[in-house]
């Protein structure tokens, strides 16, 4: 009996250990290409603010916009999954400032790419206007009222959250890991995020296909500038695609939800660590990529930085820096 004991008892010893073994490895995978993209995002945002051509292109600035919602979504999508791979129960009002900014940033991403298809279509549809209708001022301008609707998204959400009845609750400790859907304490919340995810993304994409087919008739006529106007399309068509992989990232839960129910806990855990990667994260560090490899003027000086960054990293004090110089 003695021996039957311990026997069961060295099995559940050896699964707990390959559990957070595995977490653990899961955990490494996850967090270095993370990491690995942060600092491309990171390096792309201090490219955009080194030159003034930079500086003061309006495509760029909506670029630097949209980098900086991108990158903080990533950071915080991160710290969170950490968060719950250690097992950290927050509480209430912590787990709501991080899932809120979160939620911030989430819809800046459509909308920018909504005003930077429009930049397009005014550059392609009205090329004598283009100069007067798309300066810095308008697009700072552009920049601020997006910010502002997506503030009074959240500010809408806090107001229905504070509807909950948090006094009936023994303590403001989760029971549970820190989440979007966590945080979604009344049917009230559930249904306005579900309503007003549909409507950005529908918006965004009608106005993104618009000016799509509005380029591709314009590439019709005689008068326009057939190199500068397959350039729109590409630009335009890429927009599409980053807002596709942005809605997929909606899709994330309701799938975990689905597999939760079909699967073991084990592999549901492998693919939710799958899923994780290929729906939050590489839709959040594909701008860096699009743009700068396909820019001309960023490609340069983007290479430039990662290259210099790569060569001081690989030089080890009292090392030879010549020996790198070809790296």
């Amino acid at each position: 009996m003695s021996s039957g004991n311990q026997s069961v008892s060295n099995v559940t010893s050896e699964l707990q250990y390959q559990g957070v073994l595995e977490r653990l490895l899961f955990s490494m995978l996850i967090t270095v290409p993370c990491c690995v993209f942060l600092f491309i995002n990171g390096t792309m945002l201090f490219v955009l603010r080194s030159k003034p051509v930079f500086r003061e292109t309006c495509r760029y600035v909506l670029l630097y916009n949209l980098l900086v919602a991108d990158t903080v979504q990533l950071a915080l999508s991160q710290t969170l999954y950490v968060v719950a791979a250690c097992r950290v129960m927050l509480s209430y009002p912590v787990c709501g400032v991080l899932t809120f900014l979160a939620g911030l940033t989430f819809v800046i991403s459509p909308l920018t790419l909504v005003v930077m298809s429009l930049e397009r279509y005014v550059a392609v549809c009205y090329p004598l206007r283009h100069a007067t209708i798309i300066t810095v001022r308008n697009t700072g301008l552009a920049i601020v009222l997006v910010w502002a609707f997506s503030s009074l998204n959240i500010i809408i959400r806090v107001v229905l959250l504070l509807q909950f009845p948090f006094e009936d609750l023994h303590s403001l400790q989760m029971k549970d890991f820190c989440s979007d859907v966590a945080m979604r304490l009344g049917s009230g919340s559930a249904d306005y995020d579900k309503g007003f995810t549909c409507l950005v993304f529908v918006s965004a994409s009608v106005v993104i296909v618009s000016t799509y087919v509005s380029v591709t008739l314009a590439a019709r006529s005689a008068s326009t500038d057939k190199a500068s106007t397959q350039k729109a399309r590409n630009t335009l068509l890429l927009h599409l695609v980053q807002l596709g992989l942005s809605l997929s990232s909606t899709m994330y839960i309701p799938l975990l939800t689905v597999l939760y129910r079909i699967t073991t806990r084990i592999i549901f855990v492998r693919i939710q660590n799958v899923l994780y990667i290929f729906i939050i994260i590489f839709p959040r560090c594909l701008s860096s990529f699009i743009y700068g490899i396909r820019d001309q003027s960023i490609r340069p000086v983007l290479m430039h930085h990662l290259c210099c960054q790569l060569k001081v990293g690989l030089v080890r004090p009292g090392g030879h820096p010549e020996l790198f110089m070809h790296l």
